[in-house]
């Protein structure tokens, strides 16, 4: 029996230029679990006002991080995945884009040709949520791969132990007086619907918070970034708070990103350059982010246990 693993991340454009910048957000923003509207009502206004004005400014953001070798968020979920091949030796390790190449429902055709029978499919995206993982999974039911699937890893222990440890890490490098663990945000429609994100990034957060006894609970926050559009997402949002806290008087700040395992234009661009203006803007002194799981060898070694994992449950 040959045994697959296939990673998903969420895709980037083929390039910084505009025009791919374009046909990414329009398959991206297209999709309904990412946005619900009705797309008689959506589409005339992602073509005619959002991709027009949108994506030659998101080019300009793809420009300022693109690097030699590619997209920040391909050229990292490539080193994952060359990562877990090394430690299951014996399996046939690849990775798949939601959005882009390579296509999700072809890569695993390809895995069933080469002989796999049988596939753990692990979306790179610690917490669950509809508008991740359910564009996964329709296009994984167009395949008809033989899978099981790991839906979250977010209570995962090692996972846990590796995120708080990179952290404190980071924590004890100054003298912060906030700690604020970031989470991309999600449509509050979807929250109301019954989605169990905003659950899964808190108990993310109190489960590392168990794990760090020395570092005070009254200076961690969970928050939201990377809003969309003019509907009310799931707050508080990373920026406004920001601001406030340096009202406070707390200039001092530390940001850790749990759903982002890979640096990609949220963290990139809209951390490091946009929220860090912000902060500083308001009177903030020292903004420091936690890196995201990216290319360490840890990280490699958590997804490599879940798999393994996932197919000894499953034949228990």
């Amino acid at each position: 029996m040959q045994q697959g693993l296939l990673l998903v991340n969420l895709g980037s454009p083929a390039s910084p230029q505009t025009a791919d910048v374009r046909t990414y957000l329009k398959k991206f923003l297209s999709d309904r679990s990412v946005i619900e509207m009705p797309p008689a009502l959506w589409q005339p206004i992602l073509r005619g006002m959002i991709l027009p004005l949108r994506s030659w400014r998101s080019a300009t953001f793809y420009q300022h991080i693109w690097t030699k070798e590619g997209s920040p968020l391909i050229v990292y979920t490539q080193r994952i995945t060359q990562q877990v091949q090394s430690q299951l030796p014996n399996w046939d390790v690849r990775y798949a884009m939601t959005y882009g190449d390579p296509d999700i429902a072809q890569t695993l055709q390809n895995m069933v040709q080469a002989g796999c029978d049988n596939i753990v499919l692990l979306p790179l995206f610690p917490q669950y949520t509809q508008s991740t993982h359910d564009a996964i999974f329709k296009q994984v039911a167009t395949s008809q791969a033989p899978l099981t699937t790991i839906r979250h890893f977010y209570q995962d222990g090692a996972y846990l132990d590796l995120l708080a440890n990179q952290v404190w890490q980071a924590y004890r490098q100054a003298d912060f007086d906030a700690v604020l663990f970031s989470y991309h945000s999600i449509p509050s429609a979807m929250v109301a619907h019954g989605d169990p994100y905003p659950t899964e990034c808190e108990a993310t957060t109190q489960g590392v918070l168990d794990r760090l006894p020395n570092l005070p609970a009254t200076k961690v926050q969970t928050v939201y970034q990377s809003k969309f559009g003019p509907m009310p997402w799931q707050k508080p949002y990373l920026k406004n708070t920001l601001m406030q806290l340096v009202e406070l008087g707390k200039r001092r700040v530390l940001i850790a990103t749990p759903s982002f395992v890979a640096d990609c234009l949220e963290t990139l661009e809209e951390d490091y350059v946009q929220n860090y203006q912000v902060f500083k803007a308001s009177g903030g002194d020292t903004f420091q982010m936690v890196p995201p799981m990216n290319d360490d060898p840890r990280f490699a070694t958590v997804l490599a246990d879940l798999a393994q994992r996932k197919v000894r449950d499953d034949h228990a």
